[in-house]
């Protein structure tokens, strides 16, 4: 069967109530899985933890934590005290993010990430555990040398947690095959598939699993209408912005993953425009295949079809925005939407 997830949208403090009326009606449709975001914002445990008092079964996680934010042991702690509120729901997603919020705002070293990501996790897991948190790697070392400390393990009941990664590059994705237990993914094609799943596979079987071990998350934007020119138009400015100031001139990892399906000079140019201030241009240059690929828009038929491709492909977790002018309009979309997967599922 597959699952559908949802994400959290805070702008600002008057949608603690409302996200929380808006979870409760999905776990109600059957949504198994929330994730909240953080940037240079709102922080993605917070919200979780208010709503998993409004919520009895969904599945909460974060999606993602920044490991530049945090120790990797304040992560174990935050991922304890989340387990045991919520009743055990609590999924740990974590991400490297990228140099301009790492070094910008956090003020960490964006450097060698994927060693930092991986080692970071194998702590946190350790903490979890109850272990003593005795570790030596190439970036943590547990306790300081020569300093006072000394391994501890934690005075909290131990709770493990599955982890997700946020990954887009081939090595990352290959340690997410290797370390994770799922995958929260974006930039995804369910048509170029093969483009993340060839290295999250490869890095599975270096730990003897296989793909169908992991939980594989993707998904975009639901809307219904006639007029699919008009949905595919309306979005193409959002994807602009992630092709071209999702990241730094160096570092956009959303560019490069379209670059490797397909789009490698289209996804140049169009960081190029961006970054040179033509933004209108730039989100004309946003061809409708990708977006179309990149969400389930149009008529019930058409999002139909868009279903069986995220399924027929590997996933197994659709996560979708559904489109609406406010809650019940968000609610009727979502509740058309679970009416369909149920009815692919069922084929």
């Amino acid at each position: 069967m597959t699952s559908v997830g949802i994400g959290l949208a805070m702008a600002g403090p008057q949608d603690y109530e409302m996200n929380a009326s808006y979870v409760a009606e999905a776990e109600k449709l059957g949504v198994e899985y929330l994730w909240a975001a953080e940037s240079w914002g709102y922080d993605a445990v917070t919200p979780l933890a208010f709503i998993a008092g409004r919520t009895k079964t969904i599945k909460l996680g974060t999606g993602i934590m920044q490991v530049s934010a945090r120790t990797p042991a304040m992560t174990a702690m935050t991922a304890m005290t989340m387990q045991a509120i919520s009743g055990g729901r609590f999924i740990l997603g974590l991400g490297a993010s990228g140099p301009q919020v790492v070094e910008g705002w956090h003020g960490q070293p964006f450097g060698r990430s994927m060693t930092r990501l991986r080692e970071y996790t194998d702590i946190v897991r350790m903490a979890m555990s109850g272990q003593r948190t005795h570790y030596e790697g190439s970036i943590y070392t547990l306790p300081i040398p020569g300093g006072e400390g000394k391994a501890l393990k934690t005075s909290a009941t131990p709770a493990q947690c599955p982890v997700f990664f946020a990954t887009l590059s081939p090595l990352s994705l290959e340690m997410t095959g290797e370390v994770g237990d799922g995958w929260l993914g974006t930039s995804f094609m369910p048509e170029n598939a093969d483009v993340f799943f060839t290295h999250i596979e490869r890095g599975a079987k270096k730990a003897g699993k296989t793909l169908k071990d992991l939980h594989l998350q993707a998904g975009g934007s639901v809307a219904f209408s006639d007029d699919l020119e008009r949905l595919i138009q309306s979005r193409k400015p959002s994807m602009a912005f992630q092709l071209g100031a999702m990241g730094s001139k160096q570092h956009n990892f959303y560019n490069a993953a379209f670059r490797r399906a397909g789009y490698e000079d289209l996804g140049l140019e169009l960081q190029r425009t961006w970054l040179g201030g033509d933004r209108r241009k730039a989100a004309e240059l946003v061809p409708d295949e990708m977006v179309e690929r990149t969400n389930l828009l149009g008529t019930e038929a058409h999002v139909k079809d868009r279903i069986r491709a995220y399924k027929n492909c590997g996933i197994t977790c659709i996560r979708v925005d559904p489109a609406g002018e406010d809650l019940a309009g968000r609610l009727e979309t979502l509740g058309h939407f679970m009416e369909l997967v149920k009815e692919v599922d069922a084929e």
